[in-house]
């Protein structure tokens, strides 16, 4: 469907009811609200994996801003700003309450900006492979490390000077060392609607990609945030997402760092990842 946010039509998705039958009465399930990677990719990415949360969550993917099926042709509204405007546009336009918002990699980065814009708006944060701010040095070296200097050097002429033929170099052999386990199956990106212009304009060193620094924001949050992230992730490296923890208020933070988990942690594993953001869903105390 398409829901009017902010001025544009907004892709939305929604995985299951959010109203079921519980005995003699009608259960309400919190509302988990998925923000994609990217930008300049769709939600299709990880939308199967985090579906399986229908179980306790209603699930609802969209598409931000100027990406996949949502409109948004304007240059100047490709920010973390209105991107983060468009999350609580989003909840408003859909009457979504203390939303459980969880933003995956440049979601996360999304999801930091709405809630520091928005502290009393989330229900709870969950963050996954993402950082409150970018060092481009030490994605440099964990590529070196993680994929080898070839690798590492294709990554770095992408991200120092992004452009759409490296870009695609980038997506063909550098992406598929995100996920740690090769002997699991990788992203399909041939599904997804690719906005190769969105992500030029905000990759790199020079664009807001790196400019952006959340970790002083990150004091205004007020509700519990879950962060985990792999320690063998070449594009958000462990240092950069440690230091996010130690910017979250240590009272609302569970931090799980994982091991032999690269960018992609839910396809790398799986239990772990959807165990504990089921836990972490169902906290009541962790919510009050």
């Amino acid at each position: 469907m398409l829901v009017r946010v902010n001025g544009v039509r907004l892709f939305v998705d929604v995985a299951n009811f959010g109203l079921v039958p519980d005995g003699d009465r009608m259960r309400e399930k919190p509302t988990l609200l998925m923000l994609h990677g990217g930008p300049g990719f769709d939600h299709t990415g990880f939308k199967e994996a985090f579906a399986s949360l229908g179980d306790v969550a209603q699930v609802v993917f969209y598409d931000h801003r100027g990406n996949g099926r949502s409109e948004g042709d304007d240059p100047e509204t490709w920010n973390l700003d209105q991107w983060a405007d468009d999350v609580k546009g989003l909840c408003d336009a859909l009457g979504i309450v203390r939303p459980i918002v969880c933003g995956l990699s440049f979601g996360g980065f999304v999801a930091q900006a709405y809630a520091t814009r928005y502290p009393d708006h989330p229900g709870k944060l969950i963050l996954l492979s993402t950082a409150a701010r970018i060092d481009f040095p030490t994605i440099f070296a964990a590529f070196n490390r993680i994929a080898g200097p070839e690798i590492g050097a294709m990554a770095e002429a992408y991200w120092t000077n992004p452009t759409a033929e490296g870009r695609a170099r980038y997506i063909e052999r550098c992406v598929p060392f995100y996920r740690h386990r090769r002997d699991r199956p990788q992203v399909a990106f041939a599904r997804a609607i690719l906005k190769t212009e969105v992500a030029l304009h905000f990759n790199g060193p020079r664009n807001e990609h790196g400019r952006f620094d959340f970790r002083r924001d990150l004091a205004k949050l007020r509700c519990p945030v879950l962060l985990m992230a792999g320690d063998q992730d070449p594009i958000v490296p462990i240092p950069l997402v440690e230091a996010t923890a130690g910017s979250i208020p240590a009272h609302l933070l569970h931090f799980e760092r994982l091991m032999e988990c690269g960018h992609d942690i839910h396809g790398d594993a799986p239990e772990r990842v959807f165990g504990a953001m089921r836990a972490f869903m169902a906290d009541e105390a962790a919510a009050s």
